[in-house]
């Protein structure tokens, strides 16, 4: 494990909705540069463990930390600031249909008190975004000008525009073709190697993780590239599975493809959904 700062940590964290239960005693941690791939069925709680790291539902026990800070009944105000130092990419991007693409990822610059800046400075980095998503021709555009998966790297732009310490990908993939897939997946690795960006991936495709765990983005060429085993990409790489609430499974790669209970192993193989 990374000895670098704490980023996120639950501590025996539950959470109901009246009688049941979408989050179940779950505990884990993910520091600085980190990624947590997180698997699970329809209903499993994944989506509701990414809304708890923000702070947007409060558990019923248990302790949450974002950044070393206890936020489990952190007031609004100051959840608000800690927020700034999170992007999220919701699911199928969640762009503002009224919105041209440039007002859509600026839009966290400009509504995060703690990340206000001059108009200039909102336009440059807003471009320089979009060119690390190789959508710089599209600032003028509407959400409904482009392809599904053009739509789904805008919204990986909005959410890292404010340059995040953590950015929370939920179904990043979902719906795309291979290709497509494929090129979201560089675009969270790049992210992730060239800024040391912690990540949590709610996924339904293996495939996402198998790059995540064992591919690194190379600057040089700007292609990904195999990870040498044993580096901290690798060894930085833990696959969840959540159950009902409960997380089921923690552990690297190779633990998550030896694992035998049948639950886990269908979601540990290419294809799995």
């Amino acid at each position: 494990m990374s000895d670098s700062a704490s980023i996120v940590r639950f501590e025996d964290v539950s959470l109901h909705f009246g009688d049941t239960p979408a989050l179940d005693h779950v505990s884990f941690e993910v520091r600085r540069g980190e990624t947590r791939v997180v698997f699970g069925a329809a209903g499993s709680g994944k989506t509701v463990l990414l809304k708890a790291v923000g702070g947007l539902v409060r558990p019923n026990s248990g302790k949450i930390f974002l950044f070393d800070q206890d936020i489990t009944r952190m007031r609004e105000q100051q959840l608000f600031d800690l927020r700034a130092r999170v992007g999220i990419l919701f699911q199928e991007g969640a762009l503002f249909d009224s919105l041209t693409i440039a007002d859509n990822v600026a839009y966290p610059l400009e509504n995060q008190r703690v990340l206000r800046s001059d108009t200039r400075s909102v336009s440059d980095r807003v471009l320089e975004t979009l060119k690390f998503v190789e959508l710089e021709n599209t600032l003028d555009k509407f959400p409904s000008e482009l392809s599904g998966g053009m739509r789904r790297r805008v919204g990986i732009a909005r959410a890292v525009v404010t340059q995040p310490e953590l950015v929370l990908y939920d179904s990043p993939t979902a719906g795309l073709d291979p290709i497509t897939a494929h090129t979201i997946i560089t675009l969270i690795l790049r992210q992730r190697d060239t800024r040391n960006t912690a990540a949590i991936v709610v996924t339904h495709r293996y495939q996402d993780g198998q790059l995540m765990a064992n591919f690194r983005y190379n600057p040089n060429s700007g292609e990904i590239e195999a990870a040498p085993r044993g580096s901290h990409e690798t060894m930085d790489t833990k696959f969840l599975v959540m159950k009902e609430g409960r997380l089921v499974f923690e552990g690297p790669e190779p633990e998550f493809l030896a694992n035998q209970d049948s639950y886990v192993r269908k979601f540990a193989r290419p294809g799995a959904s």
